[in-house]
């Protein structure tokens, strides 16, 4: 057995306590469900109130349109953020972005709970919301790489899906807080009040969610693989240039991968699902507050077929593990719109948790694969790009590809056919590639890149 392999060790051979590791894995939990709790909220707070507050002189139809605009808008800027703290994360250390990425999150969630209406401040009102949106877009766009190393980078190789899975399971976990913190407010403040003000207090938590966050990170030790690249001064000058020169197709496959199960996961998490459901002028008219719970309930399942899907590829292997998430997602998609038209909360419920089985199997080895895919010198750059790029073709407009096409044909049939067709698109992704688990990640083996990560292309 290798030191690697063993139970006590890192992927350097370095000797890590459970107390280290348990260190690490609660601080990547907790900071990315800070920051997609900031991220969801504003995404449902769009399907449900923006509309109305700040886009309504745009007319209902499109005001709705504008406000799942502004959601997809803060995806474009993703590959900023991830180009940002991809070149200072491979320079300069995982853990600082981890700090800076969550600052900025919970500051710009906060202020859109401060943001007056156009009723106090006129269009600046509008301009301001998708400014702070931008630059949750920006925090995402770092967050997600650095949470992502920092847990499989501490992990032994035979652990590394379970260990990535963590700051995987931060998404529905933030999924599930977002929807209960807005549930209890529509009961708190029904009607009326919630969209006068009980829609800000959400917003308003996040600030003592980035004291949290930021206590906790601070705690954790840099990545030991990280470590090992400035001892041998192996530091990358320019991570990103080296990134799209060497490994541009790698990049593209592995954004796909990220797309398929992005634009199906964004139905809920970019709040298609609850507009759809409550719109008073749609033909299911739920209640928002069941609403957010049964959205809630599938956070929960969401979150322990993710954990499930992270381990079960620690021993099927990350692309088999892939292979049979694709088909339980497409089976969710195919029952997505048939049961939430039967127009109750128990339907909705049963649609969401189906549909979070495949979601759940293609996104919690997803971490394991991507830190497989590239050198530990770009890594970071590597990761952040291509979930960024994926995010972009997968999740940034689904919700309002989806609205526009059932204005268009006032069916649901062509967003299912929308969503199925992005699950193929993930699944021939995931046939391109070489199923890598288990290889070394230090800087010291090079032979990690000695075959290309996609099948029949010689390496770069």
């Amino acid at each position: 057995m290798s030191a690697e392999s063993s139970p006590g060790f890192t992927p350097t051979g370095t000797i890590a306590s459970s107390a280290d590791r348990r260190r690490v894995v609660f601080a990547t939990v907790i900071g990315t469900t800070v920051e997609w709790y900031d991220f969801f909220i504003y995404a449902f707070a769009a399907g449900v109130v923006f509309a109305n507050l700040f886009f309504e002189p745009m007319g209902k139809d499109f005001a709705q349109i504008v406000s799942f605009f502004s959601v997809g808008v803060s995806f474009l800027f993703r590959p900023l953020g991830a180009f940002l703290a991809g070149h200072f994360g491979d320079k300069l250390g995982r853990r600082p972005m981890l700090v800076i990425t969550l600052l900025l999150m919970g500051a710009s969630t906060t202020l859109v709970g401060l943001l007056p209406t156009p009723a106090v401040i006129g269009v600046w009102a509008p301009v301001l919301l998708i400014l702070l949106r931008v630059l949750q877009g920006i925090s995402a766009g770092g967050e997600w790489g650095g949470a992502v190393l920092m847990a499989v980078e501490h992990a032994p190789r035979a652990r590394r899906g379970l260990f990535g899975a963590a700051p995987q399971i931060g998404v529905p976990i933030g999924l599930l807080l977002a929807s209960l913190v807005l549930a209890l407010m529509a009961q708190l403040a029904p009607g009326e009040a919630f969209t006068t003000w009980g829609w800000r207090v959400p917003f308003l938590l996040s600030i003592v969610l980035i004291g949290v966050g930021y206590w906790v990170r601070r705690r954790v030790s840099e990545s030991p693989v990280f470590t090992e690249i400035v001892e041998r001064k192996e530091e990358t000058r320019m991570p990103i240039l080296q990134l799209l020169r060497h490994h541009l197709p790698l990049v593209i496959v592995a954004a796909m991968v990220f797309a398929g199960n992005n634009a199906v996961g964004y139905m809920t998490t970019g709040g298609y699902v609850q507009h759809y459901a409550t719109d008073p002028a749609g033909p299911i008219k739920l209640n928002p507050g069941p609403v957010f719970w049964v959205v809630a309930l599938s956070g929960v399942s969401w979150l322990f077929f993710t954990w499930f899907g992270g381990w079960l590829s620690d021993r099927l292997g990350r692309r088999t593990t892939y292979i049979i998430g694709w088909i339980l997602q497409l089976v969710g998609v195919l029952l997505l719109f048939p049961l939430t038209n039967l127009a109750s909360a128990w339907s909705l419920a049963a649609a969401l948790v189906i549909l979070t089985v495949g979601l759940g199997f293609t996104y919690g080895p997803q971490a394991a694969l991507y830190a497989e895919l590239f050198p530990a010198s770009i890594r970071y750059s590597g990761v952040s790009i291509s979930y960024a790029i994926g995010a972009i073709l997968g999740g940034a407009f689904a919700p309002l590809i989806a609205q526009a096409i059932f204005q268009n044909t006032h069916s649901t049939a062509g967003i299912t056919w929308y969503l199925a067709g992005m699950t193929v698109l993930g699944l021939v992704a995931t046939l391109l590639l070489r199923d890598r688990s288990g290889i070394p990640l230090g800087p010291e083996a090079e032979e990690e890149q000695a075959v290309s990560p996609i099948r029949g292309m010689a390496k770069a």
